[in-house]
């Protein structure tokens, strides 16, 4: 005896027929979401902006997951030019190696 298995998608919106999946990420966290025609291009149009802003993750574990790459893009001023400032106004600092947190906040405080 023959099956035959008919699968039918039903919009997550409308609750009418939908034609196809969307597939989406956001905060790390991938979504799929069942819709018709209407919808879908409503989805792509309202997210469009952010798509065009944004950069494609290319970055993929061997088990298939997408990883996550943060970078730091804040402008730290030039450690040279804040020992410098620290030793001129009496601040504790290291010849040499990581600058304290402190003497950052005292910096940018001063600026």
């Amino acid at each position: 005896m023959a099956q035959r298995v008919v699968v039918t998608l039903s919009d997550d919106i409308e609750g009418g027929e939908a034609s196809e999946t969307v597939i989406f990420g956001l905060d790390g966290k991938s979504y799929e979401i069942d819709l018709n025609p209407a919808n879908a291009k409503k989805l792509r149009k309202a997210l469009a902006p952010f798509m065009a802003a944004g950069r494609k993750q290319t970055n993929a574990s061997k088990n298939g997951k997408t990883r996550v790459t943060y970078r730091h893009t804040s402008l730290a001023p030039d450690a040279a030019a804040v020992r410098a400032w620290a030793q001129a106004h009496k601040l504790a600092v290291p010849a040499r190696g990581r600058i304290p947190k402190r003497v950052y906040e005292a910096f940018h405080a001063a600026s």
